[in-house]
């Protein structure tokens, strides 16, 4: 079984942080663009008859920016074209106050039965400062509709070392967050992405970020207070209750197949990994041909496939069980990355428990140092 990601490129508006790839909505091709987006969804699926979808992942962009009508032709489209598994975790990314009742009902007629909220923080100050457009008021209410539509698999999205962020008002933030009593919370650190506002205004200085100190204890908290309120963190970012982890997510992180539908979209079919174009037009011109919107594709080499099988895996908090690398690869995990391993069990940031190699505490602090070791 395979996963789909799609991609919905289009936003009532621009959060100064956010380097995913969209588009202010107002005067783009929203109707030609869902209805370009099923057709490639059919193009692609004549390659691969047959096969069955195990996971759905809209997001964007903002999804719910699209209208009731639209997401429900988009929806219609994509079931015609797609066989995905009765038992199939369905996700679609929302921003509070954009989705309404009737939005989710369509969500909700259609089969999705999990929604992860960009909610960020719980300070209506702090939002303003990295260009939200909710509010508070509007979190509440939107979990509020979604329980009163049926949905009960909710996940929230925080961040924390955000401009003006302190300590104790990213405390406050997890505590409303947990107050909702949600089955799952993912939980970041702020990345400066280049050609984001919060990247330009960092280059003249006038960007007032908590120190890397500030931003270790965040995390740790974080950790701590999700752990307590049992939300179990299974991936460096990720804490949900028993049978609500993300299964999409967990075929990135285990190394799985996945295609990827819209403008900017990647994919991973049968070691070809692959990219969509990302600007609007560039994405819908191909398509109105019937041609497929691909940028670039790359066939992986097995060496390639292992470095992010541990690149990936390693991001799980159970880490990469070295017999299913042996019956993936043929080829124990230590005869190809043995030197790699202990040194990083030397100093600390890798161990070794159950057959599993993992991150250690510290290791999930400097996560990116220990991915970066397997990379040639």
């Amino acid at each position: 079984m395979t996963s789909v990601y799609i991609h919905i490129p289009f936003c009532e508006h621009i959060c100064y942080y956010c380097d995913f790839n969209k588009v202010y909505i107002e005067g783009q091709p929203v109707d030609e663009y869902v209805q370009l987006l099923i057709d490639e969804i059919a193009l692609t699926m004549q390659q691969y008859p047959k096969t069955e979808i195990k996971t759905v992942y809209i997001g964007g962009g903002t999804p719910t920016s699209l209208t009731a009508k639209q997401l429900d032709t988009l929806l219609t489209g994509m079931h015609k074209y797609l066989s995905i598994h009765p038992q199939a975790e369905f996700s679609v990314e929302a921003n509070p106050g954009d989705v309404n009742l009737e939005k989710m009902a369509v969500l909700k007629m259609h089969g999705a039965n999990r929604l992860s909220m960009g909610v960020q923080s719980f300070d209506n100050r702090i939002l303003e400062k990295i260009g939200r457009s909710h509010r508070v008021d509007d979190v509440y209410q939107s979990v509020s509709n979604a329980r009163k539509a049926g949905f009960d698999n909710i996940s929230i999205d925080l961040i924390f070392r955000l401009p003006y962020q302190t300590l104790s008002i990213f405390k406050n933030s997890l505590e409303q967050a947990l107050a909702l009593d949600l089955p799952h919370y993912a939980v970041y650190s702020l990345i400066l992405e280049n050609k984001t506002i919060f990247y330009q205004l960092m280059r003249k200085g006038k960007l007032p970020l908590p120190s890397e100190d500030d931003d270790a204890d965040m995390y740790e908290l974080a950790m701590e207070m999700l752990d307590k309120a049992g939300r179990k963190q299974y991936e460096i970012s990720n804490f949900a209750l028993d049978g609500y982890q993300s299964i999409h997510n967990k075929t990135y992180w285990n190394n799985g197949h996945y295609f990827g539908f819209g403008a900017g979209a990647h994919g991973y079919i049968h070691q070809i990994r692959y990219k969509n174009n990302g600007p609007i037009q560039h994405y819908l011109e191909p398509l109105r041909q019937k041609q497929l919107p691909i940028f670039s594709k790359e066939t992986l080499t097995k060496e390639q496939i292992m470095e992010e099988e541990l690149f990936l895996g390693l991001r799980k908090i159970e880490g990469v069980n070295r017999q299913q690398f042996q019956k993936k690869y043929g080829i124990s995990l230590e005869s190809v990355y043995g030197k790699t391993i202990q040194y990083l069990m030397s100093v600390g940031l890798l161990e070794m428990k159950h057959d599993f190699i993992r991150l250690t505490k510290r290791g999930i602090f400097l996560g990116d140092t220990v991915f970066q070791s397997f990379l040639k």
